[in-house]
């Protein structure tokens, strides 16, 4: 079946922005690449050029954002576009940044899910590799839970609870395809509260945020003019976070992802976790989505996982 080839771009697409947290200008180009090459990052404003695969392995920070780097290189708030990514079934790109972060953009990934869509979606002969899960892997910070475990195929359970009337104690559970991803995640915007934007600013952080790319909410009312696109966007956004951070294991996930007041912090070291243990994950490739699932919910056959998985 179509859907199970490795996917890339048709042509090449070209966005400017600012960074969120950095507030840099900056050109992003999206170009086709060659099947099993994954999504590079590339920093193609220094001299030679700095590739960055997006993996686990490379994450080196993960405050306020998903942040890779290769010695000093760092290229910052990756995941919103690996949400857009991972939500069309897109595979292999080659992401060409003139400054060190992706720019945010309207703060969800609707404007790179258009920017694919634009330069269009093309089918690779190889086939796609799927991580298969086969027995749950969790891990907790205090209050906060993260967990992963067998299911048939891809789905996420986010629950947040903030201690504000407008954030407290939302839950969303979905089944994930690319249909369900554009009509219920991928407009979801990134949030935050305005008692917190000096703070952040003081620490180099926001630089580059604002209404016109984030929900900002003060003690009792959200800030921005036009109100939410979702009634619980806010959770949402954590779902679209969730998918992105998972993307770094470098191929689709067939497992469900449940968590409580998790973060980019704990996602990571789920998927860290997930990725160390020989026994947790299969790397599996079939023909057709019924074999797929008939693999996900068989006795595993322990392979061990690629490196390029991590």
């Amino acid at each position: 079946m179509a859907e199970l080839n490795q996917r890339t771009l048709k042509g090449a697409v070209t966005c400017q922005g600012v960074g969120l947290h950095s507030g840099a200008r900056v050109e992003m180009t999206l170009r086709p690449a060659p099947a099993d090459s994954g999504i590079v990052f590339v920093r193609t404003d220094l001299h030679p050029a700095m590739e960055i695969p997006a993996a686990s392995r490379n994450v080196v920070d993960t405050s306020f954002a998903t942040n890779l780097g290769k010695g000093d290189v760092r290229v910052g708030t990756v995941e919103h576009l690996l949400a857009a990514l991972a939500g069309l079934g897109i595979d292999n790109v080659r992401v060409e940044l003139t400054g060190p972060e992706v720019p945010i953009m309207d703060g969800s990934a609707a404007p790179f899910v258009y920017l694919c869509r634009t330069a269009g979606i093309e089918l690779q002969r190889r086939l796609k590799r799927f991580l298969v899960v086969r027995k749950t892997v969790a891990v907790d910070d205090g209050d906060k839970h993260a967990e992963i475990g067998p299911a048939p195929r891809f789905g996420i359970t986010c629950t947040i609870d903030f201690d504000h009337p407008l954030i407290s104690d939302q839950k969303l559970s979905l089944q994930m395809n690319d249909r369900v991803f554009h009509r219920e995640i991928c407009r979801a915007r990134t949030f935050g509260f305005l008692a917190d934007v000096e703070r952040m600013k003081s620490k180099g952080l926001a630089l580059g945020g604002s209404l016109e790319n984030a929900i900002v909410v003060d003690d009792f009312n959200i800030l921005n003019p036009e109100g939410l696109r979702y009634a619980d966007e806010f959770v949402r956004h954590k779902i679209l976070d969730v998918m992105g951070d998972l993307a770094l294991c470098g191929m689709p996930v067939i497992g469900h992802f449940t968590s409580m007041k998790s973060g980019h912090a704990l996602n990571q070291r789920l998927l860290r976790r997930l990725l160390a243990d020989p026994g947790a994950a299969e790397v599996v490739e079939v023909q057709g989505r019924k074999q797929l699932e008939k693999v996900a919910l068989a006795p595993p056959a322990w392979g061990a996982l690629e490196k390029q998985a991590g």
